[in-house]
């Protein structure tokens, strides 16, 4: 398993070294934007529950962009499938779909570490200080990552091209970025909508990667209801892609 496991991690690795710099210089590009025009408009003028609004974005921003580029690794499995055929070298190759799968998850949480460090350097930028060596932050973007790649992988096998993949990530993706407390504190909603809100995963990753930020100690129920869902995706995932192979 893990010599199948390295295999595909490995290829990822080196589709994202080819890359680096024109990867990086994408994933800057919305946070900054964000930090520019949320930032500079309301900053200091802008006190959520004790904290400037850029100090009560950052952690957003991590949050949901862990999300968005571990979920990308759909976009890279689809290239692969649909372009050039690599998944069909895998099915002849003698690599178990748990190797597989974890191969592709473990490639979507680097893609997702990368575009945080890049946010948090940005933030440093904006002199915003805060607590970035808490376990608990770490820990709630390792399970927010795992989760959404797993999710990516599953729903790669299921797509038939990138037409179908585009609408997966504006119907899916797109609101969970703009309705898990990225932007706005979730307390504030209706309380019909906070239920609603509540059962995103991202809002949980969001809460706990924001009240370790600002020094405090996460509900425990948010990890647990991040691995709970991650381990079904990923299972969900092996499922999909046994079908595929079949």
């Amino acid at each position: 398993m893990l010599n199948g496991f390295w295999a595909v991690y490995l290829r990822e690795l080196l589709i994202l070294k080819r890359k680096i710099k024109r990867q990086a210089l994408s994933m800057s590009v919305s946070p900054l934007l964000y930090l520019i025009a949320f930032g500079y408009a309301m900053g200091d003028k802008v006190v959520i529950h004790g904290h400037t609004y850029t100090e009560f974005l950052i952690p957003g921003l991590v949050a949901m962009s862990s999300m968005t580029y571990a979920f990308g690794i759909a976009s890279e499995i689809n290239v692969a499938r649909f372009y050039w055929h690599i998944f069909e070298e895998f099915q002849s190759a003698p690599i178990g779909n748990c190797a597989y799968v974890l191969g592709e998850v473990v490639a979507g949480i680097t893609r997702a570490l990368l575009g945080v460090f890049i946010i948090l350097s940005l933030g440093y930028m904006f002199h915003v200080r805060l607590n970035y060596l808490s376990p608990y932050f770490w820990g709630a973007i390792l399970l927010n990552s795992f989760v959404f790649a797993s999710m990516a992988v599953a729903l790669a096998m299921v797509v038939k091209n990138h037409a179908d993949q585009a609408l997966l990530t504006n119907f899916v993706i797109t609101p969970m970025a703009f309705l898990g407390g990225t932007f706005f504190p979730v307390d504030k909603l209706p309380h019909w909508a906070q239920i609603l809100v509540y059962t995103l995963p991202i809002t949980h990753a969001t809460r706990a990667i924001r009240k370790s930020a600002f020094g405090g100690i996460p509900d425990y129920i948010s990890y647990v209801i991040l691995v709970v869902i991650g381990i079904i995706s990923f299972f969900i995932a092996i499922s999909c892609v046994n079908q595929a192979r079949d």
